[in-house]
Parts: structure tokens; C-alpha cells; sequence
């Protein structure tokens, strides 16, 4: 599918179960940036960077994983979808290699299109295996975290396979597990699924298929508790391992991050 810079969506579902408004009262919005996956071969550069920057010293939350860049066999564009793969591997002939077994890849959004509010939707299919670690998610582009915030709008760990996360980082939640909530999705790895958040000044919400979950509100009560007047850029990674990863089972590998779309809709 095309990208439309004009179009617009009602997005009903999704938006009455996110925001609890009443069907007629549901904003209507226009989707202002996408990718949806339509040219094979690598990333697109214009709307994609890899992130490697921690290669060396190593990921954080003890993650295991080497991100490469430029590197096909861990992402690539395919038969209209955005294949990221984990692979039991060491290529210990590139500069920046810190020791790691495992590759993998991070693309980011940073300075080539970032966002203030809006309704974002990626369409995917998750990988499985004890010690896989996808993720959907948003950083600050303004401050360092914690305090620009961090908006995960979907985290998986194959150790509990089916268990979908949504949370939110600041300041005001440094040094816990962040504010979030779960939502079962029985075949999250073997079917896609829309992974959702609305974010308006009021609150930012998290659904999958349209089903809200979670909510995180403004409590009014400043930038430590509510960085989220200001812009983020958007990440998609799979980690391996670490605090939330946990244990690897090399058996696993290689495996597949598949997705299918990613949208973002703000307020005409």
C-alpha cells in the first residue's frame, strides 16, 4: 500500500476504545508518515538509521546482542515486510564488535521524522524462543532518558510467550519497572497484530487490534511525571537476552521480526 499524505482515517475502533470518547465525538486524523515495507532490499535510509552506537562498550540491561548496520542478513524489506533477524553469530572482523555472540538490528527514526502526539500503528508478527526481546518503542528526541520519557508501545519476551507489555518511562518512574500494563495475545507469534497508542496532551493509550489495555494520564504535575509534550522518534529492535530477555536458548535461532506496516496518524 501507497503512502497517501493526504488522507484521512476515522480510525472508530481503535479510537473509541482508546480514548473512551462516544463514536461521533472519536477525532477524525491523517496519516502523516508510513512505511509500509514496498521496496525490497535494505531499510529505507531516508526514513530509517541503524543504531549501533553501543556496540562496543555493550547494550544496556545486559543485553547480549551485536546491532549491525548495512547488513541484510539481519534486516532487510521482503515480499512487502520489514524482516529483522537475530542470529547465533560473532563478527568479531568488525571494529565496533564488543564481544558478542548474537546479532541483530535497531532502526531508528532519530532526525528523520519525529512526532508530537498522534496515533501510531505497527502491524507485526513476534518472535518466539527464551531470550528473544522485540520491541516497538519511543524515546525523547529533546533530553537523554529518563528525562524525555520513553514510550514502549510493545515488548514481548519469548520466555512467556503471548504476554504483550505496554509501558511508560520518566523521571518520576527512574529506578522501578516504569508505569505499564499486559494484554494476553495467545498467537502474537504466529499471527500479525496491530500494537497501538494514542497519545493527545491528556494521556497516552495502548491497544492491540483496537483492544486498549492500558492508559497513562498527565497528571499535571510537570516534565518529570509528563515529558510527553515534546517530540520522539520511533525504534524497532530485537534484543536477545538481558534483565527482561532472560536466559538464551541457542536452539532458537536464527528468528524473525516481521513487520508488516508502521503508521502515524495525527489530529486534522
Amino acid at each position: 500500500m501507497s503512502f497517501h499524505p493526504t488522507r484521512t482515517v476515522s480510525l472508530m475502533a481503535a479510537l473509541v476504545a482508546l480514548s473512551g470518547q462516544a463514536e461521533p465525538a472519536a477525532p477524525r486524523y491523517q496519516l502523516v508518515w508510513a512505511d509500509e515495507f514496498d521496496r525490497d532490499g535494505l531499510p529505507d535510509a531516508t526514513k530509517w538509521s541503524w543504531d549501533t552506537h553501543a556496540n562496543k562498550a555493550g547494550w544496556y540491561n545486559n543485553e547480549l546482542q551485536y546491532y549491525a548496520a548495512d547488513r541484510a542478513e539481519n534486516a532487510r524489506v521482503e515480499n512487502g515486510r520489514l524482516i529483522i533477524t537475530a542470529r547465533r553469530e560473532s563478527l568479531t572482523d568488525r571494529p565496533d564488535h564488543g564481544g558478542q555472540r548474537y546479532t541483530s538490528a535497531r532502526l531508528i527514526t532519530k532526525g528523520k521524522a519525529e512526532w508530537t502526539y498522534g496515533m501510531i500503528e505497527v502491524r507485526a508478527k513476534l518472535p518466539c524462543g527464551k531470550g528473544s526481546w522485540p520491541a516497538i518503542w519511543m524515546l525523547g528526541a529533546t533530553a537523554n532518558w529518563p528525562d524525555g520519557g520513553e514510550i514502549d508501545i510493545m515488548e514481548h519476551v519469548g520466555k512467556t510467550p503471548g504476554d504483550v507489555f505496554g509501558t511508560i518511562h520518566t523521571r518520576s518512574t527512574a529506578g522501578t519497572y516504569g508505569n505499564g500494563g499486559k494484554i494476553r495475545v495467545e498467537d502474537t507469534c504466529t499471527a500479525f497484530h496491530d500494537y497501538q497508542i494514542v497519545w493527545t496532551p491528556d494521556a497516552i493509550s495502548f491497544a492491540v487490534d483496537g483492544k486498549a489495555y492500558h492508559r497513562y494520564r498527565n497528571a499535571g504535575s510537570g516534565a518529570a511525571q509528563w515529558p510527553f509534550d515534546q517530540p520522539q522518534y520511533l525504534l524497532l529492535n530485537l534484543a536477545i537476552g538481558g534483565a527482561m530477555g532472560g536466559e538464551v536458548d541457542d536452539a532458537i535461532f536464527p528468528i524473525r521480526f516481521e513487520i508488516d506496516h508502521v503508521r502515524v496518524y495525527q489530529r486534522k
